[in-house]
């Protein structure tokens, strides 16, 4: 019996043992195949993400000359602006014409009103009235007291003929001695003193004469000085009708009625509207490569006109410079002051560089990571750029691509946690 209960349970035991090691050698496995399994999976990289082709802008590296421009916003403006003043102090009383009338030098624009000024103008006028007719009584007074003078003279020359006759008569007489020596010296006397009489009167009526007509001169003078206030406060008054004082085009008014105006104060703008200039608004970051006398080109969106830089503001304002296009070129249909252009200046021109479209964000000098297509054009991969010379829709390479290399110049920054993207 002991015998045959051994020999039962030794088979039992083998079994079990079997069992035990298949167990640990599955579970070996089953461990190994994960530990794999994990390692690749960590070693596989990322998918990148997709993006549809037609929404990028691409462009291709290229060799050859390279146009450097800046480019500005700004307006059309008149290259003469006749501002009209206000020729004295006044109230505002009719506005006849309105902005964008054709206007010419007679034609007024405001009309003033001033009290005083009128009556100063009628005072003058009195002031003449009265001072023409002093010099009429002046004149009289003068021709009355000349003729008196005269006829004074006139009998003191008659007295003296008659007194010379007899002084002669009787010198004939005395030297026959048919008269005494006393009586000849009392005729002789007469005459002497009626010549001297009438020499002193023809003095006294040469002073007479010099008096009046410096009197007559005097009113005269105060007279035209009259004359010429009269007519300047005429001037002032007819003035307070301020008319355009030149042809162009109204531009602007900046009174209304009722308005109290200064002296020299501005009422109005008259431009010639076929002579205008452009204004352009260039980054004071770029403005340091504009200068007189470059090449522009003014687009007014009807039309591109050339021109030449004439002038740039020294000052910066609101970040960018000011800087004046005369243009040389006939103006388009529609143009006229206040007209919102485009304008590029040509700063430059590169003869043999490698340049490629300037990316959306660009700076001269600086560098920046792209998006390189692939040679299949599926996939793209990012590589840093050494970026040179800037212009409007170019820019200079400097390392970083060479020709053919295709590029991605949208904004990517979407994307900036990728190294690579798939174009769809």
């Amino acid at each position: 019996m002991h015998g045959s209960k051994v020999c039962m349970d030794f088979p039992r035991q083998n079994v079990t043992r079997r069992r035990i090691v298949r167990r640990l050698v599955v579970g070996t496995i089953v461990v190994g195949a994960i530990s794999v399994t994990t390692a690749v999976t960590s070693r596989l990289k990322p998918a990148p993400p997709s993006v549809d082709k037609a929404t990028v802008w691409i462009d291709t590296v290229k060799r050859g000359p390279m146009l450097r421009e800046v480019r500005g916003l700004g307006t059309l403006v008149p290259e003469e602006l006749f501002h009209v003043p206000a020729p004295s102090d006044g109230r505002v009383a009719e506005v006849p014409v309105l902005p964008g009338t054709q206007v010419s030098e007679d034609t007024i624009l405001v009309e003033l009103r001033n009290p005083d000024l009128q009556q100063q103008a009628m005072d003058a006028e009195w002031s003449l009235q009265a001072a023409e007719s002093d010099l009429i009584n002046l004149k009289a007074q003068s021709r009355s007291a000349r003729l008196n003078q005269r006829s004074n003279l006139a009998s003191l020359e008659a007295q003296y003929r008659n007194a010379k006759a007899k002084g002669d008569r009787d010198e004939v007489l005395y030297k026959q001695g048919l008269m005494l020596e006393l009586d000849y010296r009392l005729s002789k006397s007469t005459v002497e003193e009626l010549s001297n009489q009438l020499g002193i009167e023809k003095e006294r009526g040469q002073a007479l004469a010099d008096s009046l007509d410096a009197q007559l001169a005097s009113k005269e003078t105060s007279i035209r000085q009259l004359h010429a206030m009269v007519d300047t406060k005429h001037q002032q008054v007819e003035a307070l009708k301020v008319r355009a004082g030149a042809t162009g085009v109204l531009q602007q008014v900046l009174v209304q009625v009722g308005q109290r105006i200064a002296p020299g104060a501005d009422l109005a703008i008259v431009v010639q509207p076929r002579k205008l200039k452009a204004e352009l608004k260039i980054p004071e970051t770029q403005a340091k490569d504009v200068e007189i006398g470059q090449i522009a080109n003014i687009d007014t969106r009807n039309g591109v006109i050339p021109g030449r830089v004439s002038r740039i503001d020294p000052a910066v304002l609101n970040g960018s410079v000011d800087v004046d296009v005369r243009l040389l070129g006939p103006l388009p249909l529609g143009a006229r002051p206040d007209l919102s252009i485009d304008g590029n200046i040509e700063i430059e021109r590169l003869t043999d560089v490698l340049y490629t479209g300037r990316p959306v964000i660009a700076t001269a000098g600086g560098s920046i990571s792209l998006f390189k297509l692939g040679g299949d054009g599926k996939e793209a991969g990012r590589v840093k750029v050494k970026l040179g010379r800037t212009s409007v829709n170019t820019v200079e390479i400097v390392d970083g691509l060479k020709i053919g290399d295709h590029v991605i110049l949208s904004d990517m920054s979407a994307w900036d946690s990728f190294d690579r993207i798939r174009l769809n």
